[in-house]
């Protein structure tokens, strides 16, 4: 089979996984390691010397990476690891910003054949208890800016500081510069089934704590092809994904994805702000670009990129995590310079339906696009029947016919998102005549807040540790910049009294123990909560009733 043509419709006529798999080292029948994929396959096609890693610190520091380099360092880390007692299959996990030990840490793990666990710097201390005690982790790396917060959890792993030596001392952890300069940087690659995981994500959820998704190494698989069709990844292409690495599409698509391709990827420790955007895609000469879209809505506003055309060699864009709307499509051809396309996907099952920027079909704004090569989407109705074109209803994927999907049930059995041959995404889709898939909200209650996925129920029980609160309900509230920003309705102990003060408190608490991107920019004290005679909270009518409000502009916002 040849796969030489753009054109959609004949690309998936012709279209065999066996494509895709030939490309890799290791095989479905007799497993893979995720370091070979990305790493030591390329060094022996002649790419040893190709930057694999652009990293520019905090102050301007830049360092890069060739293949080489990370395969000594990787099997370093792999060695360093394994005298801290890990083995094939452990989980290992990092809480460190965009920095090359982050990445030494997950080729390092893969060379194991053990298992890359991120956690968010932004993290509170339960959701980190959870997450380690749930996937049993074995090792954590993590820096003086992030260590504090393990201070309260009573059983950690193994913990390794990247600080000085003074600062491990400290803590009593490893120190990593002296532990991992003793290493050796030969270390034999253990080859995993495709069926074993070789990443370990966690899914916010609108019930209960957030869900395992163990990631098997099949997925390689359907990475590639979204790279390859979707991202428009060419081999002379400047890549910068902007997500956060402690979150799946920064993790799969700004690391994974990249390096398997053989093509560099870019490490920007710094925060986000349009200005230092600007310099970064100017500086680097970023070709393709992958974000959020609320880094697109923030560039605009920020008017500095206004008159920067000229400068800017992007060649394509891209953004995942709710659909993008003309005005800032247009923004992005007229100012950026080049098109922009909407794709869509889960932790659990990675990009699923895209606008392609390598294949021909139909593109409208808005759109979520068409099913990524090797996937089959349906919608659902509520006997879970297939709809045609028009009918809303559940967007499914098909597991009998999309060779490409790889997720096999969440890793404790939390949910069961399965109903016969179909995976349930739990979206709210339609399918126009011309085969593209239109988004129509949820049917629960997820609010996404500047690309992030945050599950109410743990916001609603993180506010109701604080003494004053009786009851409490999250919901996403429509917000021009960040798409949504989370409101709380909180009702009060007898004997309290909303204030200003009472606000601050109990948003510093959401920050500390559950994650600073997850707390209430707005709360309202009210009287009661909505419910159904059953008790169940009525978010669906909070939601309308904070849609209908003006933004009321919080001093912590």
């Amino acid at each position: 089979m040849t796969l030489n043509t753009t054109h959609y419709a004949a690309f998936m006529a012709e279209f065999s996984l066996d494509s895709v798999e030939a490309l890799m080292q290791g095989s479905l029948e007799q497993g893979f390691n995720a370091y070979v994929e990305c790493c030591a396959k390329h060094i022996e096609a002649g790419k040893a010397e190709r930057i694999a890693l652009h990293y520019e610190g905090l102050e301007g520091r830049q360092q890069s990476y060739t293949f080489a380099e990370l395969d000594a360092k990787s099997a370093q880390m792999a060695n360093l690891l394994q005298s801290l007692g890990v083995q094939k299959g452990d989980r290992v996990a990092c809480m460190l910003s965009r920095t090359p030990e982050l990445l030494f840490t997950v080729l390092g793990a893969w060379r194991l054949g053990a298992v890359y666990q991120p956690l968010f710097t932004a993290f509170g201390y339960e959701a980190l208890e959870y997450r380690l005690g749930q996937a049993q982790t074995k090792v954590v790396l993590t820096d003086p800016a992030n260590r504090d917060k393990f201070k309260p959890i009573s059983q950690l792993p193994k913990m390794v500081l990247v600080g000085t030596e003074a600062e491990a001392q400290n803590w009593g952890d490893v120190h990593f510069a002296s532990a991992f300069a003793e290493q050796s940087t030969v270390c034999e690659p253990v080859i995993v089934s495709a069926e074993d995981p070789f990443l370990q994500m966690f899914t916010s959820g609108t019930v209960g704590k957030a869900k395992g998704v163990a990631v098997p190494t099949k997925a390689l698989l359907a990475f590639y092809l979204y790279m390859r069709y979707a991202i428009d990844l060419r081999d002379n292409d400047v890549y910068w994904n902007m997500a956060d690495p402690g979150w799946a599409y920064g993790l799969y698509y700004g690391i994974t994805g990249p390096l398997l391709l053989g093509v560099g990827t870019h490490f920007n420790e710094a925060g986000f702000t349009a200005e230092n955007t600007l310099d970064f895609l100017v500086q680097r000469k970023i070709t393709n670009l992958a974000s959020a879209p609320t880094a697109y809505r923030m560039m605009k506003s920020s008017g500095i990129f206004e008159g920067q055309t000229d400068q800017l060699q992007l060649r394509v864009a891209n953004s995942a995590g709710e659909p993008l709307n003309t005005e800032v499509v247009n923004w992005v051809a007229d100012v950026l310079g080049c098109s922009v396309m909407d794709q869509y996907g889960q932790t659990e099952t990675g990009m699923t339906c895209c606008n392609h920027h390598a294949l021909e079909h139909e593109k409208h704004v808005g759109a979520m696009g068409v099913p990524l090569p090797g996937y089959r989407l349906a919608v659902l109705d509520n006997e879970f029947k297939e709809l045609g074109p028009g009918q809303e209803g559940e967007l499914a994927i098909d597991m009998e016919n999309s060779p490409a999907f790889f997720f096999q049930g969440y890793t404790w059995q939390e949910k069961k998102p399965f109903h016969g041959k179909y995976y349930l995404t739990g979206d709210v889709v339609y399918e126009r005549n011309d085969g593209t898939f239109w988004f129509d909200g949820r049917d629960d209650d997820i609010i996404t807040t500047a690309g992030y996925r945050v599950g109410p129920t743990d916001v609603e029980n993180t506010v109701l540790e604080h003494e004053a609160v009786a009851e409490s309900a999250a919901v996403g509230k429509p917000d021009d910049l960040r798409g949504h920003i989370i409101k709380s309705y909180v009702v009060l102990k007898s004997g309290y009294q909303g204030s200003d003060a009472l606000v601050k408190e109990i948003q510093a608490l959401v920050r500390e123990r559950l994650a600073t991107h997850a707390f209430p920019r707005e709360i309202e004290f009210v009287a009661e909560l909505p419910k159904t005679p059953s008790g169940k909270i009525q978010r669906f009518m909070l939601r309308n009733q904070a849609a209908n409000e003006g933004v009321i502009k919080n001093p912590q916002a």
